[in-house]
């Protein structure tokens, strides 16, 4: 296990350097403008002295694989750099909103962990039904419907029906843990409800075929008990792919958190993201990015090892 882990770690450093190689050079090269001209705006524009003097402030005026070493020792270094425009340390932005955009993540990936399993379970064994069809049809709606449009609507008609808003001040864990579980339940809820209409579909699909193996009809043969069955046996290896698909699609749960940090203006790093990408804030994108993909890396990593646990069968050399 201890020399699986390690070789995957070391394969991880290629895949994140390449990822750190083309945020870097697509931000340098193809952008059709740069930080500098946002900065000096349409009166400054044809001041070539005042634009040069922008790019020494800001460290632009070497070339870009200097650049690029240059920021690749700041990061070895545990340094993100700073914003171009607010001067503040990355890093320390990113101890706040890193949390903040994790949790939101997790809330939402709980959510549609514990509607999925229980319906998509409920779907297999009532197979051909009117459970089953109307389960089925559910999760098809659910994975049709965007949560960004349920949240546009929720806070809408909230306002006018029931006179309500989401809170504007956001609130901390550690300052109010109440009023922060408040602002956090329902976008974390809207953000589970479309992949809990994949992951019912997965459930059902995969319970089905589960209940078909051999071992479960010897299980029925020796009296188990049906739900023992179907919770320890059937289920257990049930989530094999189930735990694939949500490592896979955690990272971007985190990440499509960017749209409800929008709307219910909570400090995260998918809203941080964007304000970065308005203004073209080459630090932040970067730092963002890199931590996006360290997030896919090492929850892949993670479904890798669970394998064990959930299938003793399985064993990592």
């Amino acid at each position: 296990m201890q020399r699986y882990v390690v070789s995957r770690l070391l394969l991880a450093i290629p895949t994140l350097l390449g990822i750190t190689m083309l945020t870097f050079i697509g931000l340098r090269v193809f952008m059709p403008s740069s930080v500098v001209d946002l900065l000096v705006g349409e009166y400054g524009a044809k001041d070539e002295q005042l634009k040069q003097q922008l790019r020494d402030e800001l460290g632009l005026s070497s070339s870009v694989p200097v650049q690029y070493v240059k920021w690749m020792g700041e990061i070895l270094r545990g340094d993100l750099g700073k914003s171009l425009h607010s001067g503040r340390p990355v890093t320390e932005e990113m101890r706040h909103r890193v949390p903040v955009s994790l949790e939101l993540g997790l809330w939402g990936l709980l959510t549609a962990l514990v509607t999925s399993i229980p319906l998509g379970v409920i779907a297999a064994v009532k197979q051909d039904s009117w459970p089953d069809y109307g389960l089925r049809s559910l999760a098809i709606l659910l994975n049709a419907v965007p949560g960004f449009w349920l949240a546009i609507l929720v806070i809408t008609f909230g306002s006018i029906w029931f006179n309500w808003a989401p809170p504007i001040k956001f609130k901390y864990l550690t300052e109010d843990p109440w009023a922060h579980l408040k602002i956090m339940l329902l976008p974390a809820i809207l953000i589970g409800i479309t992949p809990s209409g994949g992951l019912v579909r997965l459930v059902r699909t995969q319970m089905l075929e589960v209940l078909r193996e051999d071992y479960i009809r010897t299980a029925r043969a020796k009296g188990l008990n049906e739900r023992v069955i179907m919770y320890r046996h059937a289920l257990r290896n049930t989530l094999i792919p189930v735990v694939t698909v949500i490592g896979v699609s955690l990272p971007g749960l985190i990440a499509g958190t960017v749209i409800f940090e929008q709307i219910f203006i909570i400090p995260g790093m998918g809203r941080y993201l964007v304000q970065s990408v308005n203004t073209l804030d080459y630090p932040v994108i970067q730092a963002t990015n890199l931590v996006f993909a360290s997030l896919l890396v090492f929850s892949v990593l993670l479904v890798d090892i669970s394998y064990a646990f959930i299938d003793p069968r399985i064993r990592f050399r």
